[in-house]
């Protein structure tokens, strides 16, 4: 019996580029989550697609001799090629060039303008003459390339959303729907850049060609983020799907999703998605994948030479999720001969291997031994708590630990001796040991299910099963689920041992071949034009120092211990920070709007340790509390991604 309805949704998205490791970081994820409902019973609906307006898709276009439509639907196709390639079970593929969608992101802005917060404006900006387009990042005086003349100064009209009016209604939202931004980190930046107050939105531009016409002043297309977002609703319009359960992106989209987007939703009077979660960035060996750098991993290598599920496993396995992560091969293939070969897939090999030849391949008839049943049960709830978070390292590190344990246990009884004797009680033991092996393996197989769907069914047919594995449920998990008797199917390896550097070798051999594939298919398309907004600076360098000078500042690290606000000070919170002394110390810190008391219990944080006191609001605070920011941004604490004690200094 379903349990209802559960829609999620990737980002809708742009086509300045073909599907990369980060797209399907997303995207596998978003599959993983999909196929963990189904197996609890869920309806499911997973939505991903593509965003194809805006101005420099068109000149993409011309420069490869192409019109808009044909170049979208190039690059379009592409995205759907390479998740069916990766297998990823996608239901709905929405783009934003579809004539459902045109009808659905005008009935949103007739519903905005009705209810009063669509308005005529002008906006004014520098301008492209040849390239009729306007240049959000250039300063007066700048030259245009294509002419050798600086910008024109030039005033169009749009419309122009009221998001200043959404400041209060937002916070009250926030408050009202505490997970509705998860990760806890990118609730606070949501909360922070809201409270700074809003600006309204440009939500159409008259310069802009390609585009969806505003059906009420057809001079006038949608720009940007109107046209995009509206996408996940078209998807499922009139299936009873909306609102979506999960929106899952990634971080560099935040605002345009958990404030834009809902400020949209509520002026219109539709319904609101339920949760966005932001997950972090995926680093190529530390450094941000980019186009210009040249960093760029593609998924279809990898999969060419390893297999899809050890891409999925690495990528949930290795990555706290919401968390940026690291991406290289060489640690892909210790994963997989570590994790998958000597863990997995070797529990599998030996288990099938010992019941084909110690009881010719028929599950012996046992109830399991009780000390691993009762470990392995409480692991399952824990695996199966972990991913309904979306703590996916954690329930596979959970999964993992039931392999560690079964194989501890098979060496503990050794059944090859076993199996020398034949006196009734070493046999009882022999069908208990393998029963557990082959239970144990069961239930692996059942957890392990969405994140490495091949693999899990590969195990499955061996065991004897013919149902297909997705399908069984989280209720058929508990132990005691197979049955003696059962025969197993043929044996076969499922993650044969790699050899690391040939291995590592030919996959970057067929990076660079999918590289000039989809440069002669794609050539290079812009990034998209973000509306135009103020933006925040980064301070200067500051004047440069000696280590000596350098050496002079003691940072620690330190955990806070308590948190609370300091009376008349909006922006200030008093804490009590354990940095190995003694007493921990009182900081006052400039912290309040970006952090909430409650959320800083526990945190490890730095500490400038030899700062003269200094007293605030009529507190002494005995240090500095140390944080990032931009100019008139949040500010951001530093901290650790590994466990470090108490006062240790930093060098």
């Amino acid at each position: 019996m379903s349990k209802g309805k559960y829609y999620l949704t990737t980002p809708i998205y742009y086509v300045n580029a073909a599907p990369h490791i980060g797209h399907a970081y997303t995207t596998i994820a978003a599959d993983t989550i999909a196929r963990i409902k189904r197996m609890q019973g869920y309806d499911v609906v997973l939505t991903t697609g593509t965003d194809e307006h805006g101005t420099k898709v068109e000149r993409a276009a011309k420069a490869q001799n192409k019109t808009p439509e044909e170049f979208v639907d190039v690059i379009s196709n592409e995205f759907r090629t390479q998740w069916r390639a990766l297998d990823l079970e996608i239901d709905r593929f929405q783009r934003t060039t579809a004539p459902n969608h045109a009808r659905l992101v005008n009935r949103l802005f007739e519903d905005c303008r009705k209810n009063g917060y669509i308005y005529k404006g002008n906006y004014t900006g520098l301008y492209a003459v040849v390239s009729e387009s306007f240049v959000n990042d250039a300063k007066p005086g700048d030259i245009d390339p294509e002419t050798g003349k600086p910008y024109e100064e030039v005033t169009e009209e749009n419309y122009y959303f009221k998001l200043s009016e959404f400041t209060e209604r937002l916070l009250a939202f926030y408050e009202a729907h505490p997970d509705f931004i998860q990760p806890e980190i990118r609730r606070n930046e949501a909360l922070a850049f809201v409270r700074q107050g809003l600006t309204d939105l440009s939500i159409t531009r008259t310069s802009v060609k390609w585009g969806i016409p505003v059906e009420a002043d057809p001079a006038h297309v949608f720009y940007v983020w109107f046209d995009a977002l509206i996408a996940y609703v078209t998807a499922v319009e009139g299936e009873g799907y909306w609102p979506a359960h999960l929106h899952l992106i990634g971080k560099e989209i935040l605002k345009f999703h958990t404030v834009y987007w809902p400020a949209f939703l509520m002026a219109a009077g539709w319904d609101l998605p339920r949760k966005v979660f932001a997950h972090g960035w995926l680093l190529f060996e530390n450094d941000k994948m980019s186009k210009s750098r040249g960093n760029i991993v593609r998924p279809s290598p990898i999969a060419q030479v390893m297999g899809v599920d050890p891409l999925r496993y690495f990528l949930l396995r290795e990555i706290v999720f919401g968390q940026d992560g690291s991406f290289s091969f060489d640690a892909l293939a210790g994963r997989y001969n570590s994790d998958l070969a000597n863990g997995l897939g070797n529990l599998a090999s030996r288990t099938l291997s010992m019941i084909q030849q110690y009881r010719e391949g028929y599950v012996p008839s046992a109830e399991g031994d009780t000390e691993v049943a009762v470990a392995i049960t409480r692991a399952t709830v824990q695996a199966l708590k972990a991913y309904n978070a979306f703590e996916f390292s954690k329930a596979l590190e959970l999964i993992w630990a039931i392999i560690s344990t079964v194989d501890k246990f098979i060496v503990e009884r050794a059944p090859w001796k076993l199996a020398k004797d034949s006196s009734d009680e070493a046999q009882d033991r022999l069908d208990e040991t393998l029963y557990t092996a082959a239970e144990s393996l069961r239930i692996v197989c059942g957890l392990v299910s969405p994140v490495m769907p091949h693999a899990a069914e590969s195990i499955w047919r061996q065991l004897g099963f013919f149902d297909p594995v997705s399908a069984t449920q989280a209720g058929s998990l508990d132990w005691g689920g197979l049955m003696g008797g059962q025969e197993i199917g043929t044996i076969a390896p499922v993650f044969p041992r790699l050899d690391p550097k040939p291995t590592i070798d030919k996959m970057i051999e067929l990076e660079t071949t999918e590289k000039n594939r989809q440069a002669a298919l794609f050539g290079r398309v812009p990034e998209p034009e973000p509306e135009p907004e103020v933006k925040s600076a980064i301070a200067p360098i500051g004047e440069q120092i000696t280590i000596d000078d350098f050496a002079k500042v003691d940072l620690r690290v330190g955990e806070v211990k308590s948190a609370g606000p300091v009376t008349g000070a909006d922006k200030l919170l008093h804490l009590q920070v354990d940095i190995g002394e003694a007493e921990p110390r009182t900081i006052v810190a400039g912290i309040a709007l970006a952090y909430k008391p409650e959320q800083l219990i526990g945190r490890k944080v730095v500490i400038v340790a030899n700062l003269q006191p200094r007293k605030l609001r009529g507190i002494t605070s005995h240090g500095m509390i140390v944080a990032a920011s931009v100019d008139g941004g949040p500010p951001v604490l530093a901290g650790f991604l590994e466990a470090i004690p108490n006062g240790a200094r930093l060098k």
